[in-house]
């Protein structure tokens, strides 16, 4: 399994002159005792070690109890010494997914769907052809990804560790160029992902795939009326005050302040500017916007039992293996849009990553939701190497955060 982006699925301490930031824990969250400053140099040292393997720009925040702890590390883009913002929007990708489980299952808590419905039953007959039966597969397998449907975005297909970009916009800093306006609907993705059989019968296994929650998009539509921006609106953004969360449409540019998104093509490339893009192609696999502050109270808020009723956080939290995660989390698994991270220490976190064009979320909460853990990295390396390292170091910081005493 490789670690691009395309396969998956602080306090600062250094030399100004290098283009370092004064330390937050002096301008936004001084440390009331020695535990807690502690925590913040570990939390500092952690950010600093994932911006040493290439990262532009990596910003973060903690929610410990009542406590606030902003960090990051490097500028807002390259070759400047401004800092990136702590309050810098950026695409949260793959946890977009999370928020579209979340409505799933308030629908299935109010009686409007099951998990168990099949997916023919509310879009008829739009998963059909080349092997694939919409009447075949439930819900939960679209939440869960054990579908077998192909994944639209990149597959990694049987024998091949090299993830196989179906979309123009990710293949290449050309392709970039010239597709990064273009726009595609739900049902042009799902169509691409159906052009393939599936990679196994429903059920068999986890393989992720973009197109599960595409569809399940699509379902929200069918059974509220409503587009599934809408419904994440009402029922999560604007309940909670996530006032910097939004889903972007066909607009391409992010709202300032903002890190500069950096993206690696192929090993060995220089990295290209993909700040602009149009993100359509995520739809409700990715595509939501969002901030450090906003995305931690979306993940209290869930673990804290605001958003669910506990029939639906017991669904959400039954997971199956995942080990196609194993080279970067062993032992991790997935719920229905949630995965379930083991710590060093015993125990374990709930999360889900994200990465699309240029940025990369990662976060972490434990069952209460007392302690949250966000990160947001503006660079995405193609080279092996140094995206494994930085997933390696990223989850790393996590684990340390969530085992802190």
């Amino acid at each position: 399994m490789r670690f691009n982006h395309l396969s998956i699925p602080l306090l600062y301490t250094t030399s100004l002159a290098l283009g370092c930031t004064p330390s937050p824990s002096d301008e936004n969250s001084a440390s009331s005792d020695e535990a807690s400053a502690l925590h913040d140099e570990m939390f500092q040292d952690g950010l600093d070690k994932i911006r040493a393997n290439g990262i532009v720009a990596v910003h973060g925040e903690v929610l410990d109890g009542d406590r606030r702890i902003l960090a990051r590390s490097g500028t807002a883009q390259r070759d400047d010494e401004q800092p990136v913002d702590f309050d810098s929007y950026f695409r949260m990708g793959s946890n977009t997914k999370t928020f579209v489980s979340v409505v799933v299952l308030q629908l299935v808590g109010e009686g409007a769907l099951t998990l168990d419905d099949p997916v023919d039953q509310w879009l008829p007959g739009v998963v059909s052809g080349n092997g694939n039966d919409g009447k075949r597969i439930t819900i939960r397998q679209l939440l869960q990804h054990t579908s077998g449907l192909y994944n639209y975005s990149g597959e990694v297909e049987e024998g091949d560790p090299d993830p196989q970009p179906n979309l123009d916009v990710l293949r290449s800093a050309e392709d970039y160029l010239e597709h990064r306006l273009d726009q595609a609907t739900a049902e042009e993705l799902v169509a691409l992902a159906l052009e393939h059989e599936p990679r196994f019968a429903p059920g068999a296994r986890w393989s992720y795939s973009n197109t599960n929650y595409v569809l399940a998009g699509m379902i929200i539509q069918r059974v509220t009326g409503n587009h599934w921006r809408s419904e994440v609106e009402a029922r999560i953004i604007e309940p909670l005050g996530l006032d910097h969360t939004f889903e972007p449409g066909d607009e391409p540019e992010l709202p300032s302040p903002h890190a500069t998104a950096y993206q690696q093509f192929k090993p060995g490339e220089p990295l290209v500017d993909v700040t602009i893009a149009n993100h359509t192609w995520a739809d409700a696999a990715g595509s939501l916007v969002t901030t450090t502050a906003d995305l931690a109270r979306f993940w209290r808020a869930l673990s804290d039992g605001s958003l669910l009723q506990p029939e639906q956080m017991s669904e959400l939290r039954e997971t199956l293996p995942a080990p196609d995660l194993d080279p970067i989390a062993p032992g991790a698994g997935y719920g229905l849009g949630i995965m379930w991270i083991p710590t060093s220490c015993g125990g374990g976190y709930w999360s889900h990553g994200g990465d699309t064009l240029g940025y990369s979320t990662r976060n972490a909460v434990n069952d209460d939701g007392s302690r949250v853990a966000v990160l947001s990295l503006s660079t995405a390396h193609a080279d092996e190497e140094v995206a494994f390292a930085t997933i390696k170091d990223s989850f790393q910081l996590l684990d340390q955060i969530m085992c802190a005493d």
